[in-house]
């Protein structure tokens, strides 16, 4: 289990940087020259027509570093958080079939343990680790050595908590995703702040204002962006924590209902 979190942990790690590479590569060729062109065009309007007033622009409201750097997290917590959503669809693939093969009516004794076991043991070696198998097979070991039905019920119900919190656990680096969206755009907030500060004095003594509204437009394009993709990033994490809590739930139900109910006291 440790080595599959390493393992896991290592290809967020290459997603990242394999977003930030390709986003970059989107901004040098397409947002930056093309939020250039519309500044130079809006100018030339405004030249040609003093009552004209510039509309806003996308590529000017996202060229800046820091709405680049919120989009890469936001696009890479999304993409993890799409990543577990398959995992937890592979994982409710099992809910639809019968894993213990039991007839209508046949009953589990004490002794069949090992036999479910071994049925268990033949699930696809990806699926076998899945929260399923696992709960069954706690409740089946637990029925095995007490033979007390009850045992098994309550062994499942502290496998399913334990699940869940191990589920929990892998969105550490979606919330992080999360968490560090608004930050970033809290950066950009400062720095278009201090830049529009640090030439007010000059702006005034040449009366060419654009210098400041330039840094005040970073702040603010930086604070849209970051605001609307955190928004749109915890819909997803909320939707994939709903996701896992189902998940354990059905769990349980599905175990309590094929497995607790087929067995007998000793």
């Amino acid at each position: 289990m440790e080595a599959l979190l390493r393992s896991t942990r290592v290809v967020n790690i290459l997603l990242l940087v394999v977003i930030t590479i390709g986003i970059q590569g989107l901004y040098a060729a397409v947002v930056r020259p093309g939020a250039a062109a519309w500044l130079m065009e809006q100018e030339q309007l405004v030249k040609a027509n003093p009552q004209y007033r510039p509309s806003r622009s996308l590529l000017v409201t996202i060229r800046d570093p820091e709405p680049q750097a919120a989009i890469i997290m936001a696009v890479w917590a999304i993409a993890m958080a799409a990543q577990q959503a398959f995992v937890i669809r592979r994982y409710r693939s099992l809910f639809d079939k019968d894993l213990l093969h039991l007839a209508p009516g046949q009953i589990i004794l004490q002794g069949d343990v090992r036999d479910y076991e071994r049925t268990l043991d033949q699930l696809p070696s990806d699926l076998r680790d899945s929260i399923l198998p696992r709960t069954l097979r706690a409740g089946l070991k637990r029925f095995g050595a007490t033979g007390n039905v009850q045992d098994a019920s309550t062994t499942i119900h502290h496998v399913c908590e334990s699940e869940s919190v191990r589920l929990d656990s892998h969105l550490s680096l979606v919330r992080f995703g999360v968490w560090s969206i608004p930050a970033i755009g809290f950066v950009g907030t400062v720095r278009g702040l201090g830049e529009a500060l640090q030439t007010a004095k000059y702006a005034f003594i040449s009366n060419d204002p654009s210098a400041m509204t330039g840094g005040l437009g970073i702040s603010f394009n930086s604070t849209f962006v970051a605001l609307t993709l955190c928004i749109l990033v915890m819909f997803a994490l909320h939707e994939l924590q709903i996701a896992h809590d189902s998940l354990t739930l059905d769990a349980e139900r599905y175990a309590e209902e094929k497995l607790v109910e087929n067995l007998k006291n000793a």
